[in-house]
Order: structure tokens, then sequence, then C-alpha cells
């Protein structure tokens, strides 16, 4: 049927690009809800931030089982099965009349986005026809920061002018997951022409990439983990530490975060790799001091600097890993190691939320936040060690 073709490589391109903002989008959509949740039905931030990770946890368990299933099956089919888990948790989160249905919903959120995600990825690098091969990586930045942005503006607009929010919200979510199912039911198949049966296999990596990948899944999981704290408790803190109520004001800041991400992510495309690891590395560190500035001033200037310059850190630090991995893979393995990475970042992301969620809820926000920077602190400082080593081995192997 030629109508199923008619959008070409290009439009397989972009049509990836909109499945990256869909996963981000379904992922960021809660966050501004949240505490409005936590109000009508009494809910604790440990309660919050395990719904929270429910998506992340999902993850963990789909994406060593199912990672390999766009290099067996295509990227074009997997993706159209993740997009149709995101409806399906659209749906539970609009009729959502208790918590059960929030977790049931993340657990759906989460496993078609890690059916997507990696898929996508790929199909970004694989039909990229730009010449510039950084391109993939900057675009798939920019395309889940204006995903998370609008998740967040529309949320908390949604919730401070509109009517029943908490189903509207979701309403939209589904109508842009049926738009985007048909953008990729236009593209053209691309299955490979030899398959095996396929069945689960373990997450391996290809033999002499264990360096670059630990930078790149390492640079990845810092913006994650950066992330987490924004999504889960981020309009938690705002409203505790400044005292506003107002939905549509904490919508636009932590927008502001996911806004500078994709604004970043435009002027990423002909930067090093490397030093676009590099850069994340010691921003992330600056964002962490902001963090606990604000959190200790209550200053909503502070907590706007801290979305802001976290958002630059995620660009660079985002953009550098997809960047690193996407040199060092090759067509055949890049769908299993683009999962591999995505399920180490995934669960320090959800081990961030969960370590938080309960260190807020067993004493206070603020211990909570002095200890999620103290390790992520750590983390960069292996990330720095890391990439001094990778440059070390280049230039040896350049003589």
């Amino acid at each position: 049927m030629p109508a199923l073709r008619r959008l070409g490589r290009t439009g397989a391109f972009w049509a990836s690009a909109s499945v990256l903002a869909l996963v981000l989008w379904s992922s960021g959509a809660p966050s501004v809800l949240y505490p409005i949740y936590a109000q009508k039905w009494n809910l604790s931030p440990a309660i919050i931030t395990l719904v929270f990770a429910a998506y992340q946890l999902a993850l963990i368990v789909v994406l060593p089982v199912f990672g390999n299933l766009s290099d067996q099956f295509g990227r074009r089919l997997v993706m159209i099965w993740g997009v149709a888990l995101i409806a399906a948790s659209a749906v539970m989160f609009a009729i959502a009349p208790n918590v059960t249905f929030l977790f049931v919903g993340r657990v759906l959120q989460g496993a078609g986005s890690g059916l997507a995600m990696g898929a996508a990825t790929a199909s970004l690098v694989e039909n990229n026809s730009t010449g510039n091969a950084r391109f993939a990586s900057s675009l798939a930045t920019v395309s889940t920061a204006a995903g998370l942005t609008l998740a967040l503006v529309f949320s908390g607009v949604f919730a401070r002018f509109i009517p029943m929010p908490l189903f509207w919200s979701y309403v939209l979510l589904l109508g842009l997951t049926i738009t985007a199912g048909i953008a990729l039911a236009l593209t053209p198949h691309d299955r490979p022409s030899q398959t095996r049966r396929w069945r689960p296999q373990a997450l391996r990596l290809a033999p002499g990439l264990r360096l670059s990948f630990s930078i790149a899944t390492l640079s990845v999981s810092l913006a994650y983990c950066v992330g987490a704290i924004f999504l889960s408790l981020g309009a938690h803190m705002i409203g505790q530490f400044t005292h506003t109520t107002n939905a549509a004001t904490v919508g636009v800041l932590l927008g502001c975060s996911s806004a500078a991400i994709g604004a970043t992510g435009l002027l990423l495309a002909r930067i090093r790799p490397l030093v676009s690891v590099l850069a994340g590395t010691l921003l992330t560190l600056v964002s962490l001091g902001l963090m606990a500035a604000a959190a200790t001033f209550g200053s909503i200037g502070l907590f706007l600097a801290w979305c802001l310059v976290g958002g630059v850190a995620y660009s660079f630090a985002f953009t550098g890993g997809l960047g690193v991995i996407n040199q060092a893979t090759t067509v055949h393995h890049r769908g299993t190691t683009l999962s591999l990475l995505y399920l180490i970042a995934y669960v320090l992301q959800a081990a961030t939320a969960i370590g938080m969620g309960a260190l807020a809820t067993a004493g206070t926000l603020g211990t909570a936040i002095s200890v999620a920077s103290a390790v992520i602190a750590g983390l960069c400082l292996v990330s720095l060690m890391l990439i001094i080593l990778g440059a070390r081995t280049r230039r040896s192997a350049a003589r």
C-alpha cells in the first residue's frame, strides 16, 4: 500500500523525533499535578516519589527483556507498540479514582517508553540525512526537551485555569499519542530482511565499547538524576520553600528547565561529544549548588536560576552521552547498546527519586536535598575521571 510509505526517510526521521517528544511528555505530564494528587488523597512525599519511580521501575524490567526488539523487528513497529502503551497510560490517568491507577498508569508509561525510546533514538541516527552525524543526538535532546517543556507548561496552565485538570491533561496526551501513531504508520517498513526467531537476550556490550559506554552512560545518568529531582519533587520544593500555591507559576518554572534543555540542544550539533560531556558534568555541579541555595533561602529567583542552569547542564550531558555512544556503535548493535545505556540511567534515576522521597518523609525535604546533592556530586567526580581516562586513551591510540 503506497500510502503507508509516502513519508519516506525524512518522514521517518521526524516521526522518530516526535516519539521522543511524546515519551518525555508522558513522563512529565503528572509532575506539576503531583501536589494536587497529594492533597486530594493525602499522599506523603514517599508515595509521590514511588508513583514517579514506577515509570523507571517498569523500564528496568522492559529494557533487559525487550531491549533488542527493534534490532530484530525494526524501529517503526516497536515504536508503534510503545506509543500504544503510552496511550493506555493516558486513559488510566484520566479516569484514576485512587492512587492505584496512578501506579498502573506510570507502569504503562514506563513500559511504552522502554520500547519506544531506544528504537526512536536509533531511528534518528539511521534516518539522518543532514550529513552531520551529531545532528541526531542534538535533535534527540531538543525533542525530549520540547515534549517535557510543553507537558509541564500545559499541566500547570490546566491546573490553574481549566476545570478537571486531572482529566483534560491526559485527554491531550491521548490525542498526541494517536497523532504520533498515525505518523509512524505512514513511514516505511524497516524490518531487517534477515531475521531470526526472537527471544529475550541479555543486553551485552559489543567488544571494545566499555570505556566509551561508561562515559556515555554516566553522562546520561547525571542528566536523568537531576531530572528526577525536577520531576518528582520540584513542584513540592518550589511550593514549600517559596510558599507559592500557583500551579501555573510552578509549571512555568519547571518548564524553564526543559526549555533551557531544548534551546541549548540547538547549539550542540557541532560540539564534540566528549567536550559536551565535560561541560555537562561541570554545569551539573553548579546546578547542585544553586539547588541547595534555593532551598536554603526560599528565593524564586534562585529556583529559576537552578532550573535554567540545570536545564543547560542536562542538555550538554545528555547530548554528549548519546554522541559518544552513537560514534562508538554500529547499526547492528545500536538498539541493544542504547537500551542498556537507558536501563542503567533509569536505575539511577529511580534510586534518586525513591531515596529523596524516603528521606523527605522520614526527615525533611532540606535533608533529602543535601544528601542527593552530595551523591550526584560524587557521580560528577567519577565522570570527570572517566573523561580524563578517555582522553589519554585516545592520545595513546593516535601515536
